[in-house]
């Protein structure tokens, strides 16, 4: 099994639930968020001397959710400070941005670093299309669209046009072209049987990055592995990612309080903007095509809202305790799942870079020796 050290890097200075969307930045300060910058981007590359696979973050906008408007800034800022590891950008929400730009970032970063790079291609969440003033309801179509028109650009050996539904390009020759041949491997999100069907048509790893369960997830995956012997090859194990909130330290009470603490102030604060924004847009669009995923959706967010830890850790949404009981619950997981990448995220909410530090050397030295095996 192989593992990706994923951060979020949230901007963590309120002391009151943030509902309103966009979140107001007036109380910004440039010199705290200088500072976690440089702790957050620490972290990162202190993942590859833990032993971690793989280092991932991702896009937001409008929110402190996430201080990361683009993760190839973060992942180039990584390309110098990191040997080995594989960099996972996942990843761009290609709807709502330009694909022959996404194309030639990407094709950057892999170059750069050697080709270790994972390239997401995510449909993002349903307020995104707002912050971008983009449609919801066209995102499966541009998100198709800007696959293959991605594609195309990285593997095509001469210039060519692109007359597509929503992109329209004259001539198209970028430079550079992609380390990794024919192209990086390619993650997308396939938490829904809609997106679990989409990643395996295009042959990408599928990831659900946040568990809604044992019963979706399980569902999840059987459609993409249906879907991929029809469409004529076989995933195995390193094609699914599954990811957990984790946190791991000496005492299982240390923990709990830990993890309890940084996932209600990553609902319940950070969160309650975005969570606002998303209602909204999904009352008034199709961004679900279909009514089953979004009420899936729905108890979904409610579940992880008013969960205890206990619960979570038995549904799989989190990995929490001594390093001991988190070696327990992955072995568990991969039983079910038969996963060959755990997306781990420690810093949750607030909980202090301390803590993170330690729950991250905690798993180095006590988690993964007896795991790396599954």
């Amino acid at each position: 099994m192989k593992f990706s050290y994923f951060h979020l890097m949230p901007y963590h200075f309120f002391d009151e639930p943030q509902k309103d969307w966009p979140t107001r930045n007036t109380n910004f300060d440039p010199k705290k968020a200088q500072e976690l910058y440089t702790a957050y981007t620490d972290m990162m590359a202190r993942a590859e001397d833990l032993g971690f696979d793989w280092v991932g973050c991702n896009e937001h906008h409008f929110s402190p959710y996430g201080l990361m408007a683009n993760c190839n800034l973060i992942g180039a800022a990584l390309v110098h400070r990191t040997k080995n590891i594989r960099l996972a950008m996942c990843g761009n929400l290609l709807p709502i941005l330009n694909p022959i730009r996404v194309a030639e970032e990407y094709a950057m970063l892999d170059v750069m670093s050697g080709g270790r790079l994972i390239a997401g291609f995510m449909r993002g969440i349903a307020h995104e299309y707002i912050a971008y003033n983009t449609a919801p309801d066209e995102s499966w179509e541009r998100m198709a669209e800007a696959h293959d028109l991605i594609v195309k650009c990285w593997t095509e050996k001469e210039p060519f046009g692109w007359e597509g539904k929503y992109y329209k390009f004259p001539a198209i020759s970028i430079w550079p072209k992609p380390f990794q041949q024919p192209h990086p491997p390619i993650l997308m999100s396939a938490s829904s049987i809609e997106s679990a069907r989409f990643a395996a048509e295009r042959r990408a790893i599928m990831g659900i990055v946040r568990l809604p369960g044992y019963e979706q997830a399980l569902e999840s995956i059987k459609v993409y592995r249906d879907t991929a012997l029809t469409n004529g090859w076989k995933p195995g194990p390193e094609h699914v990612l599954i990811g957990a909130f984790t946190c791991v330290a000496d005492t299982f009470d240390q923990a709990r309080a830990h993890l309890e603490r940084g996932l209600d102030y990553f609902f319940n604060v950070l969160n309650g903007g975005v969570a606002t924004a998303q209602r909204i847009v999904m009352q008034k669009t199709r961004y679900y095509q279909e009514e089953r995923t979004k009420a899936q959706r729905a108890q979904h967010v409610a579940a992880q809202r008013s969960s205890t830890i206990d619960e979570r850790i038995e549904t799989g949404q989190v990995l929490c305790g001594t390093p001991e009981m988190v070696v327990e619950q992955i072995t568990r997981m991969n039983k079910i799942f038969g996963h060959g990448i755990m997306n781990v995220n420690m810093k949750v909410g607030n909980i202090p870079n301390d803590v993170v530090n330690r729950s991250m050397q905690l798993w180095s030295e006590h988690v993964l020796p007896h795991v790396r095996h599954l």
